[in-house]
Formats: C-alpha cells, structure tokens, sequence
C-alpha cells in the first residue's frame, strides 16, 4: 500500500481537480431513452458514492485520484464548475437515470461519483503525534453506523479512526452519504488485529478509554487529559474480551431514564462529545 505522500508525487502530476496532470474533459452528455450504460464491476476497485456532501469533499481531497466517472444533473454539473472549475470525467445525465448505476433506494441528490476509496494511512501515522483523540472501531459493521460516526467523529475534532480491516465495510457506497464528507476529512487506518494496534499506539503515548455498560465508572470519569482513543463495540457484543483487557480505563453512558443502550452511532456520538471537552490535568 503506497503512502499518501507517494499518491501526491510531482512525477505523477497534480492530481487537484482542475489542475494540470488530472485534468480530464469536462462536460459530456449522456442519457436519453437510453440513459447511462450500467457499470461493470470495477477490476481497479472503483467503487460508487453518490450524494452532494461526499462527491464534493472528495472532488476537495488533493489526496484522492481522479474519478473514473462523475454522474451529474445539469444543477450539480454546474455547482461542481462553479466551486472546483473544471473537474475530470464529469457526464451530464438526467437526475431520475443516476439511480440506475447505484443500488436501490440510493438518494444520490444528482450526482455520483466512480473512483478509488481514500487510502488509509498507517497506524504510527495516524498516532504521531500523540495528542487529542482517535476513535476505535471493534467490529462495529453495519455502513450507515460507520458512517455516522465517523461523521460524528469529524464534527467532534478527532484525529482519526481506526478500523479492523476485516469487519468494516469500504469507505464508499452507503457509508460514504452517512459519513457526508467524513471519509475525505478524517484520516482512517485499517489494521489487522485491534489488540497490537492499541500496543502500538501505547508505545506512542496513548490512551485506551473503551466504552462499556457494565464499567464501574462514567465515561467522564475514566476520561483524563491524556491523548485518547476512545474504543466502541459493535451493537450485539459490545468489546471482545482481549480489546477490552488492551484498554486502560473502561467507562459507561449513564442512562438515568432507564433505557439499557443506545445505537452505536448514538452512543459514539455522546462519547465523542464526552471525549471533546477540555479536561484539566
């Protein structure tokens, strides 16, 4: 896996929108009776997102490549133009007709976009230096709570997030419009194994908090000014037991009405907020 650096070198050319070395012819139209030829699958592993917020933080990433493809309805072909100039590969197309290229039910706003997913960065990147918070993901699966976390995680200020390679789905599709721009604000990694990731990020300076119902302690108290990753399980499990004996401190949600949980994407949006606030030493 190349670093972010190498995806940006001069050799290869400015892959901006816009710029010289990723520009690509702007405006094509497409549709008709007809409409837009379905995509096959991508060999290079280009996958869609669609929705106004994700395809303009991604036309905004100087990290991402160019875009294979950019469906647009005349309204948003001219919003791209009017805050990114030029952009590659955009077609025009009948708003009702991009629906055909996505799954069923995609609300895609009038456009979409076929590209590679943001590539994630390494763990030591990701942790140096050891200051503010990450969050952690173990096993938390379903794309529309990733996605809301991690746009919750972007509102809250966090550094980063970190995921199992194997238990989260890719960084587009339906994750990609619950994110909202997420996915091309916040630097993500993919690990193998969650425990030696946590060892690692120990050795650089930080913090396991995991959250847990059971714990003894609030969330607020199991928190300190220390550069922080805050650990989230998934909905049904909640921490496995060798990530959960890899944090430092575990902390729960006080739930005085009554209620025994919260969504995943709710509870990491009130522990994001928790983990934001300005804590003395």
């Amino acid at each position: 896996m190349s670093s972010s650096h190498e995806r940006n070198d001069p050799k290869r050319g400015d892959k901006r929108p816009g710029k010289p070395g990723g520009a690509r012819p702007y405006f094509a139209r497409q549709g008709g009776a007809k409409g837009p030829a379905k995509a096959a699958p991508d060999k290079d592993g280009a996958e869609w997102i669609w929705g106004w917020h994700a395809v303009a933080a991604a036309l905004a990433n100087p990290l991402r490549d160019p875009p294979k493809r950019i469906l647009a309805s005349e309204d948003r072909a001219r919003m791209i133009l009017d805050q990114f100039g030029k952009s590659p590969n955009v077609t025009l197309t009948e708003s009702a007709l991009i629906g055909r290229e996505l799954p069923a039910g995609a609300v895609h706003q009038g456009v979409a976009w076929l590209g590679l997913p943001p590539e994630a960065v390494g763990i030591e990147e990701l942790g140096t230096p050891a200051t503010g918070f990450l969050v952690m993901l173990d096993q938390v699966t379903d794309p529309q709570n990733v996605g809301a976390i991690l746009r919750s995680a972007a509102a809250f200020g966090a550094r980063g997030m970190i995921v199992q390679d194997r238990h989260c789905p890719s960084f587009s599709g339906a994750l990609a419009k619950a994110a909202a721009g997420a996915v091309d604000a916040l630097p993500h990694a993919r690990v193998t194994n969650l425990s030696r990731a946590l060892e690692k990020l120990a050795d650089l300076g930080w913090r396991a908090v995991g959250l847990d119902g059971e714990a003894s302690e609030s969330l607020a108290e199991a928190l300190d000014p220390s550069p922080t990753v805050l650990v989230l399980g998934s909905e049904g499990e909640g921490l496995r037991r060798l990530v959960a004996e890899h944090c430092d401190a575990l902390g729960r949600i006080p739930m005085p009405g009554g209620f025994e949980s919260l969504n995943v994407s709710a509870a990491a949006a009130v522990a994001l907020y928790e983990a934001s606030r300005p804590r003395l030493p």
